[in-house]
């Protein structure tokens, strides 16, 4: 075969994975210097450090000065199950998922707490219907699905005069994408996505409705020590003040605060939802150009800005699977992206993160590439 011209241009960051994220660009070492290394999280410095990273969340985010912000072991996941565990079983649950993080939290759920839901799945590229929800329910989902790349359109579906609560996921929309505090009682992520933070420490934000919940309704199951937000009937306020449950990474957290102050220059939150939507518009422009590639997502008003997931259409392809892994085995090879086959349960595909702590010069540059690996793919076959 004719071998195919390599484009000139190569992203100066080939990180394009979906987590860990990138980190900020203006990133190195030495932003870790002032970390309290050897010192203990409960000694006056690393109290304030872990005071700085909930104060600093709260002003970058808006988040209302009555919702209490928590910092909490096991990433996003613990942040969730910590949700889950605590706080469901007062009333009927209403279980919402498009992408194979929403299916494991519907798992613990029913399979675990052996609670009763109501459950309402979509097909990987779709949604469920918002329309149909039931807020005299709990209701618990994930703003946008980071395997699918499908996320809600907006928190205009969510009732303003709910009984439930709302439990929301939110580990690959927090610092991408606007989310309306007033609708949401309970709100999760972690560092290592839109931040490009360190993995293993999730935060947990609690609304005055979700803090009421725990004061007056006690789980019929037992509550392992990590995941306690009470004692004797009372929110333990430590917790939203920087006193965690268990010792967080100090470097972690000088990271953290690294990453808040990087957010800011940028802008604050405006500008890194403007800098994740400058992404992933370059990839719908892509899209819009090659007849072999579509968004994963299919109805625009619901893809995301962050996690853009692609799936190959040429009808020359018989096996999507191997197809995808060459076309995302030659991109690694030659040092241009890394980290970018589809998640390991999402149909057969790339993933590209488009976060603010990625360039958009970078993924511009990565398009070309993509096409460059698909036609040599498809030459091969």
């Amino acid at each position: 075969m004719t071998d195919i011209a390599h484009p000139a241009t190569r992203p100066a960051n080939p990180r394009f994975s979906s987590g860990p994220c990138a980190k900020p660009p203006t990133w190195n070492l030495d932003v870790l210097r002032d970390a309290p290394l050897g010192r203990s999280h409960r000694a006056a410095v690393g109290k304030a450090k872990l005071k700085a990273a909930i104060d600093e969340t709260r002003e970058l985010l808006n988040i209302p000065t009555d919702y209490r912000i928590g910092i909490v072991p096991a990433s996003d996941t613990g942040a969730v199950e910590m949700a889950l565990w605590n706080l469901l079983g007062a009333r009927p649950v209403e279980m919402l998922a498009w992408e194979s993080f929403g299916a494991g939290w519907i798992t613990d759920v029913v399979k675990q707490l052996k609670i009763d839901a109501t459950v309402k799945t979509a097909d990987y590229g779709q949604i469920v219907d918002l329309a149909s929800v039931d807020f005299t329910n709990d209701v618990v989902f994930t703003w946008n699905g980071t395997t699918s790349g499908v996320r809600v359109p907006n928190g205009d579906w969510i009732a303003d005069n709910r009984d439930g609560l709302t439990i929301c996921d939110a580990t690959s929309a927090a610092f991408a994408m606007d989310l309306p505090w007033d609708k949401l009682d309970v709100t999760t992520y972690s560092w290592q996505k839109v931040l490009g933070g360190e993995a293993a420490h999730g935060m947990i934000i609690l609304s005055p409705r979700a803090v009421e919940r725990l004061e007056n309704y006690a789980p019929a199951w037992p509550l392992p020590k990590i995941f306690r937000l009470t004692k004797g009937g009372k929110l333990i306020d430590g917790i939203f003040t920087g006193a965690t449950i268990n010792t967080p990474s100090m470097l972690c957290v000088e990271d953290y605060l690294f990453a808040l102050s990087w957010a800011r220059s940028v802008g604050g939150l405006r500008g890194l939802i403007a800098r994740a939507d400058a992404n992933s518009s370059a990839i719908d422009s892509f899209c819009a150009a090659h007849d072999w590639i579509e968004n994963l997502a299919e109805v625009k008003a619901t893809r995301s800005n962050t996690s853009v997931c692609l799936k190959f259409t040429d009808a020359r392809i018989t096996d999507g699977a191997t197809f995808a892994k060459a076309v995302a085995k030659r991109l690694e090879n030659e040092g241009v992206a890394f980290d970018m086959g589809a998640y390991r349960d999402a149909p057969a595909g790339l993933r590209i993160w488009c976060g603010a702590t990625v360039e958009t010069s970078d993924v511009e540059a990565l398009l070309p590439w993509i096409k460059w690996a698909f036609e040599a793919e498809i030459a091969s076959l």
